[in-house]
């Protein structure tokens, strides 16, 4: 499990077909979608497209990618690919931050600075942490997958033994959002030995993917206020269509987002629309370049297929707890939520389910928050874990 130093590097084969692939896309009819109730609009995907194949410069995103150091070490025969960057204060704190779908790895770059050097970005020295950011198995450049049935309170023991066996900390703090933040909760349930404390940007209860409709807020949610239905469907237009399709058919859609370059943007966009807080515009939160970025990450390493799969194993091999004890999450956690990503019910179970060290829900900001409000982020991170030194 010794980690190599991992400069990325992508063929010029691999881009010159991504930009022929591009050039080459067959565009359907878009009427009356001005409002994307039909999906991604037209007009804005053909936008985007046009900046990925004559303004966006891989090369340029690779060498700002590659100014932080990158690895990868095989942990459980998974090829797994993080950044590692060291704190600069007198006590940093080992940090990992897991991000989830459709994020990549550099969803996180804007924090990383503040949190490994806080002394450069008008912060107090003593709160650096070393900071840790992997790609999920099967995401990015931690591919190829060995076996299927990876999911994410499977991935939580590799990153034990990625902070521990490989990078040689003891215990450690983590922090997540999405997919993140359900392996950074297994950390905190199952793992509390090797865990000082968690943060979150977002929390729900455990199990999840559970029952037949798996998507279903109201299946799912025993603690929705009276009249919340019309909550819920507007909840549930955002957020089941994805997880309906990768949890009932990944392999199926796959075959078409490894084919073009075109209809993964589109897939991934909505989401990026719908789920930040971007009152309809996408660039609103994220800018052209990165947003060509993340889908060429995921064109690149061919990593689509693995990260849709991810939602199957989570149904395939349910969740099931380590141990009975009150609360779930037995290590100090802060919860940092955000207005536009806050599901239908309210929050009481959380106090039952958490030891909390931080609460807030923040007023800006959506699902991808360490991207959308990294200040936020940073500084509730760093309140999280201040009194856990």
């Amino acid at each position: 499990m010794e980690p190599q130093p991992f400069p990325i590097r992508v063929s010029e084969d691999r881009v010159a077909d991504l930009q022929h692939r591009l050039r080459a896309t067959r565009w359907p009819e878009d009427l009356e979608n001005d409002d994307w109730s039909y999906g991604t609009q037209g007009n804005a995907l053909r936008e985007l497209v046009d900046h990925w194949t004559t303004n966006f410069d891989w090369r340029a995103q690779e060498s700002e990618i590659n100014a932080f150091p990158g690895f990868r070490a095989v942990i459980d025969d998974h090829p797994i690919h993080f950044l590692h960057v060291k704190g600069r204060g007198p006590n940093p704190m080992p940090l990992i931050l897991t991000h989830g779908w459709p994020w990549t790895f550099w969803d996180f770059h804007e924090v990383i600075g503040p949190l490994s050097d806080p002394g450069s970005y008008d912060g107090d020295p003593s709160d650096a942490f070393d900071v840790v950011v992997p790609s999920l198995p099967g995401y990015g450049f931690s591919t190829p997958l060995p076996r299927p049935g990876q999911n994410w309170w499977r991935t939580a023991p590799l990153w034990v033994d990625l902070m521990q066996k490989v990078l040689g900390y003891g215990r450690f703090a983590a922090h997540g959002g999405d997919w993140g933040a359900l392996v950074t909760m297994q950390l905190g349930h199952a793992h509390a030995d090797s865990v000082l404390g968690i943060h979150l940007s977002n929390a729900f209860p455990m199990p999840v993917f559970d029952g037949p409709r798996p998507w279903s807020v109201a299946g799912a949610s025993s603690n929705l206020a009276e009249g919340a239905l019309e909550q819920v469907a507007k909840w549930e237009q955002r957020f089941a269509s994805h997880i309906a399709v990768h949890v009932l058919g990944p392999q199926t859609l796959s075959y078409a987002m490894h084919d073009s370059p075109a209809g993964l943007m589109a897939w991934m966009l909505e989401r990026r629309r719908s789920w930040g807080d971007t009152n309809g515009q996408v660039e609103n939160r994220f800018s052209k370049d990165f947003l060509c970025t993340t889908m060429s990450l995921f064109w690149l390493t061919d990593s689509f297929v693995n990260s849709v799969r991810y939602y199957r194993e989570a149904v395939n091999h349910p969740w099931h707890a380590a141990h009975d004890r009150t609360p779930v999450i037995e290590v100090p956690t802060g919860i940092s939520l955000f207005r536009h990503d806050m599901p239908p019910g309210g929050t009481d179970w959380i106090d039952s389910y958490y030891r909390p060290a931080l609460f807030k829900t923040h007023e800006s900001g959506g699902h991808f928050a360490a991207k959308e409000e990294p200040l936020r982020i940073v500084e509730d991170i760093r309140e999280t874990f201040r009194s856990l030194r």
